[in-house]
């Protein structure tokens, strides 16, 4: 789990959705992912508000596209 604080702007968020689609190999299948791990995060942020203002699919593309560049962050 991250608990770095980001400060993106819109287009550093399109450029790695950007990223996680074209890696992908299915586009359906990776907007699914994103999905399911916003909304995971999304119950977990109840229990632990690391910062309100980054909503759960930002953090979600955010962490994924993380993990796509850096492989020795594990992911879901």
């Amino acid at each position: 789990m991250l608990h770095k604080r980001y400060q993106f702007d819109s287009s550093q968020i399109m450029h790695r959705a950007e990223e996680l689609i074209g890696a992908a190999s299915n586009r359906y299948r990776i907007t699914v992912q994103v999905a399911n791990r916003a909304k995971r995060r999304r119950y977990e942020d109840f229990e632990n508000i690391d910062d309100p203002m980054m909503k759960p699919v930002l953090r979600a593309i955010i962490e994924m596209s993380d993990e796509l560049t850096q492989p020795e962050i594990i992911g879901d």
